[in-house]
């Protein structure tokens, strides 16, 4: 890693309070508290995934956050997409599909929702949890919260999977830009749903043309397991890195063993990007749910978040049977080089790993 490039990262922690440019990612269902406590203590920045959380959660977690630790944490929370359209003959095809491939059980129609808590009250309650940072997915934040952000002095991570993404942050005022790779497990953080399937980069072509074009740190994401990829991410003009896939193995992850135990012995073509989990393209292990719903079967998912409602029936019995065959699984293509190791040596395996490659 050039000297140049450490003392980049080494600029962003100064900034950011870090004493390691590494950051978890903010994973909604597999942020806990103790995970994210665990990354911060170690000098990295612990996270909330918070698009499932309600906003007395949002608190409940940042209160449980700061009774484990002094270090920095990001919330993160998806900018909603329009009211998805809805097909009553399409969605009775897809509970058939997803009854099959759960063993036969009762999938219930999703209801007029909502799906999801409210986006205001979620931001609200941000604001009121106060953390070191913001970061948002799947477009920009409003520009009077955006506003509210900069006043409060609380810094906006914005998700990009795209130079041009990267570029509307930038302007729109994010203080720095998540470069996300193809590679990473969970959603992709497309601005526009329909262009997700297209804007498939893998990171270390997309990490040089995001860095050139923003003025702002760009932190990297995507397929980052260890000290080499920190390095690398680094070496082509990251300021830090976020990690997610890295730390699902940790015992403070607290994800269900069956899926802990399938990252183990994924190869990087066992995982596919797939909508069948939520409606949204996403990155995850391949299984009996996510070939029910691959090109060429003959039924698409439902549209986001209308088929992750559908899901909930066979995600729930997947999980009490211990069924990683229909559990939903995220990973990102290094899966298998996640260790099961406390997040704190996580931590610095990558942050040690890669300083130990500075010539």
């Amino acid at each position: 890693m050039p000297a140049a490039a450490r003392d980049r990262a080494l600029a962003f922690c100064a900034r950011f309070g870090l004493r390691a440019p590494i950051l978890q990612a903010p994973m909604a269902g597999a942020s806990p508290a103790p995970l994210a406590a665990a990354v911060a203590n170690a000098g990295g920045l612990g996270a909330l995934g918070a698009l499932l959380t309600a906003p007395e959660g949002i608190r409940d977690w940042a209160a449980e956050f700061r009774g484990r630790s002094n270090g920095g944490f990001q919330i993160n929370v998806w900018i909603p997409d329009p009211p998805p359209l809805r097909d009553a003959g399409h969605e009775a095809r897809v509970r058939a599909v997803l009854s099959r491939v759960g063993g036969g059980i009762a999938v219930p129609e999703a209801g007029p929702g909502p799906f999801l808590p409210d986006f205001g009250a979620q931001l609200d309650a941000i604001l009121e949890a106060a953390p070191p940072a913001v970061s948002s997915i799947m477009g920009l934040f409003p520009p009077d919260f955006a506003a509210e952000l900069k006043a409060r002095g609380i810094a906006w991570f914005a998700n990009a999977t795209t130079a041009a993404e990267a570029r509307a942050a930038e302007a729109a005022g994010a203080d720095a830009v998540v470069a996300q790779g193809a590679e990473a497990g969970g959603h992709r953080g497309s601005f526009e749903p329909g262009a997700a399937d297209a804007q498939t980069v893998g990171l270390f072509a997309l990490l040089p043309q995001v860095a050139d074009a923003v003025s702002v740190p760009v932190i990297a994401a995507g397929g980052i397991m260890d000290g080499r990829g920190v390095a690398a991410a680094l070496t082509l003009g990251a300021s830090a890195v976020q990690a997610g896939t890295a730390f699902l193995r940790c015992p403070e992850a607290a994800v269900h063993p069956r899926w802990a135990e399938a990252l183990a012995g994924a190869r990087p073509e066992d995982t596919v990007l797939t909508r069948a989990f939520s409606g949204r393209l996403a990155r995850g292990l391949r299984n009996r749910v996510t070939e029910a719903f691959a090109a060429g079967s003959g039924v698409e998912a439902a549209p986001y978040p209308v088929q992750r409602a559908l899901m909930g029936a066979v995600r729930a019995a997947a999980e009490k049977a211990g069924d990683a065959g229909a559990m939903q699984a995220w990973a990102g293509q290094g899966a298998a080089l996640a260790r099961a190791e406390p997040a704190g040596d996580v931590v610095r395996l990558l942050w040690d790993g890669a300083q130990a490659l500075s010539p």
